[in-house]
């Protein structure tokens, strides 16, 4: 005979029971915001492959990219916590990070995305083959916000030269609008930085042909004298079609940086699949090969501004002291 109040206490359960069989996968992984910037520059190309990379090498992640104005932006936006994650340029850090025009920020490092050397690129049929020559002209110095704006600025003081006295400064809505500036005349030069930099990828593209602009030894010499805090990085011949001489300049390593509550076995977990993802990261996107935890430990200003979470993957593999 049919026990009709277990019959009906079985039925309650049927809707409970198709739930959890019915809920995607999605639903229950762990997403991670990650700011980028604007589209058309490195961060929104960067920032799509590293999380592809991320979530592939571990399945329960979903690190999800925004495009933001910046790294100008992106740091105020992980103090507030809004963001988990985001990209911010080298000079844009260690302005936030020391305190200079702001009060000390508590970002943390989780990892060090690439290096970028600073540089100007101009039409090949240009008459300017010094960065002296472009002073009074109209310049495209990058998107408002962006991190690279931040490093002309210190590259320009470090020569005696000032981005609003010395030239004709553009600053863009959108950083993929550079380019077509320099193609048709707008602009005489563009500024940015870094191996295969969509910008200078979309100049030297051109059937014209491109030219770049780096200082002079001499120069670079009074840059880093100046401003210790930058490096002299190299961009290998053949970063960009045309390219046959290697390039050498001055910049910094930029960051992937978390904002202050991130908690540590997020971090953690981020740090291990970054280290399981380096290869497919660097398949995707061959500038991001830099983007590695032994370049992180070697990177970062000081070990103590690396993520707690990511420090202790870091001693797990031997990157780091105990």
């Amino acid at each position: 005979m049919l026990d009709v109040s277990r019959f009906y206490r079985a039925a309650a359960l049927l809707p409970l029971l198709g739930a959890l069989m019915t809920t995607p996968a999605a639903a229950q992984k762990l997403a991670v915001s990650l700011g980028t910037a604007t589209p058309g520059g490195g961060f929104p190309v960067y920032g799509e492959a590293f999380a592809a990379a991320l979530n592939e090498a571990d399945d329960g992640l979903d690190v999800q990219p925004r495009n933001t104005k910046g790294s100008t932006e992106n740091v105020p936006l992980l103090e507030a916590g809004q963001l988990d994650l985001a990209l911010v340029q080298g000079e844009v850090a260690h302005e936030a990070l020391a305190g200079i025009g702001r009060a000390p920020a508590s970002l943390r490092v989780v990892a060090a995305m690439y290096s970028t050397a600073g540089m100007f690129v101009v039409r090949a049929d240009s008459p300017y083959r010094a960065i002296e020559d472009l002073r009074g002209k109209p310049v495209a110095f990058g998107a408002r916000g962006s991190g690279l704006v931040v490093l002309a600025q210190y590259v320009l003081d470090g020569l005696g030269l000032s981005r609003d006295r010395d030239f004709q400064p553009i600053l863009l809505d959108r950083a993929g609008d550079g380019p077509a500036m320099v193609l048709d005349g707008r602009a005489a030069a563009l500024w940015g930085g870094g191996v295969g930099w969509p910008g200078f990828a979309a100049v030297a593209r051109d059937p014209g042909g491109a030219r770049f602009l780096v200082p002079d030894a001499a120069g670079i010499q009074r840059i880093r004298s100046k401003h210790p805090f930058l490096r002299e990085l190299t961009v290998p011949a053949g970063s960009y079609p045309g390219q046959a001489a290697a390039l050498a300049s001055v910049g910094s390593w930029s960051f992937v940086m978390a904002r202050p509550s991130l908690p540590d076995d997020v971090a953690y977990r981020l740090a291990r699949a970054l280290h399981r993802g380096e290869g497919a990261l660097a398949k995707r996107l061959p500038a991001a090969a830099e983007t590695t935890l032994a370049n992180t430990a070697a990177a970062a200003p000081r070990a103590e501004l690396i993520h707690p979470g990511v420090l202790r993957y870091l001693r797990e593999i031997g990157l780091a002291r105990p």
